[in-house]
């Protein structure tokens, strides 16, 4: 059987890949102080044990005022460092790849978890620190929804600096073991609302035209490429199309752009500027709704691309790749409910009978129970079975 294109090995720039399964990042919320805990390592070892190729640690701030809410990981300070070097440390034991989205939520800051409502945070808040340096800034003074309150715009002599902290962040994903770096530039967060039209009103050069709204983006991977080896992969996050005036169009054109500034693979998501999209309903309804995205970005900008969204089964993401839609598959919310979907995928695939692309600590059992001759077999041919067991 001809090797499942999910399951074979891709490598960009000088970092291989073993697969072509990604954890997509996802905020956890479980910080202290911006710093890495025990959650995080759980979290983060399940899937590098579980056979994922890449697996991606949420959205870390690149400052304080960047932060969405608490429990948000930070990475403004080296003081952060040692706990992340604790996790790529171990995600690199598992025979997985490290990587780590950096990112800023802007105007979409200082609130609640999303389990706690996702309203405005005040300095009594119990886990609150530095409430003083949590500034909330954005492009322009315009607030996310009639329920948050208004930000800050910057001025022009703070986009440099602002600009540097990107780097900052980059220079200690280094150090602290990551060998991917993804820009977060979607959802609604800071570099997406420099994006939006909606978002930025500036009337300076970062905004008014699609080349000035994108020239934050841009300066941003520039700084973050300078700063980041050049023999790791440098992937953005963009929302290909958030139905409040950006939209697949201005997303190939940005992709070419951060091609030339040495940015590998556009990780292609949507949403996130409006509070609700007209978007969110048909989410729910189609598997691999942001794919076209994907296909799209790879064809007209000549940049590879990453899948993610409602992609569920092994099947549908290997077709995703075998069409040349994508050349990575992100999964999130379906690597939550089965952590070992890797592993899984790659048996129901027929590419790994022998359990190689997991730790040896579940490959000898599973093994093991692969040739009992009882995996799969429905209870009904195993009369007495049950009355045995118990």
């Amino acid at each position: 059987m001809t090797q499942p294109l999910l399951f074979t090995p891709l490598q960009i720039r000088s970092v291989p890949l073993k697969n072509r399964v990604v954890l997509a990042p996802m905020h956890q919320y479980a910080s202290n102080q911006g710093f890495a805990t025990d959650w995080h390592l759980m979290n983060a070892g399940k899937f590098a044990a579980g056979g994922v190729g890449l697996v991606m640690i949420e959205s870390t701030k690149v400052e304080r005022r960047g932060c969405g809410t608490v429990g948000d990981l930070g990475l403004w300070k080296d003081e952060f460092i040692p706990g992340l070097q604790h996790l790529t440390a171990f995600i690199k034991a598992q025979q997985a790849v490290p990587g780590i989205q950096i990112g800023h939520s802007g105007r979409k800051a200082r609130l609640t978890r999303p389990w706690e409502g996702q309203i405005p945070l005040t300095a009594d808040h119990p886990e609150m620190f530095d409430w003083d340096g949590w500034e909330l800034v954005a492009p322009s003074a315009i607030a996310h929804s009639e329920r948050m309150p208004t930000p800050r715009a910057f001025r022009r002599d703070e986009i440099p600096e602002l600009v540097a902290r990107w780097g900052d962040a980059a220079r200690r994903a280094h150090q602290a073991g990551f060998e991917v770096l993804e820009i977060h530039g979607a959802h609604g967060y800071l570099i997406h609302q420099f994006l939006s039209p909606v978002a930025n009103r500036r009337n300076d050069e970062y905004g008014g035209s699609d080349a000035n709204r994108m020239r934050f983006a841009l300066e941003v991977a520039d700084c973050v490429r300078a700063a980041w080896p050049q023999d790791k992969p440098l992937f953005m996050r963009l929302s290909c199309e958030d139905d409040a005036g950006w939209g697949p169009d201005q997303s190939v054109a940005l992709a070419r752009a951060l091609k030339t500034k040495g940015v590998d693979v556009i990780d292609c998501s949507s949403g996130g500027i409006l509070e609700r999209s007209p978007m969110d309903s048909e989410r729910s309804k189609h598997y691999g709704y942001q794919v076209p995205y994907a296909e799209k970005i790879r064809a007209e900008a000549g940049i590879a691309t990453m899948a993610v969204g409602h992609i569920v089964h092994a099947d549908q993401a290997e077709a995703i790749l075998q069409s040349g839609r994508a050349d990575l598959i992100a999964l999130a919310r379906e690597l939550l409910y089965n952590p070992n979907w890797a592993m899984d995928a790659a048996q129901k695939l027929g590419a790994d009978p022998d359990f190689r692309q997991i730790p040896p600590n579940y490959a000898y059992w599973l093994g093991k129970r692969a040739k009992s001759g009882f995996e799969g077999v429905p209870s009904t041919f195993l009369p007495g079975l049950r009355d045995a067991v118990e």
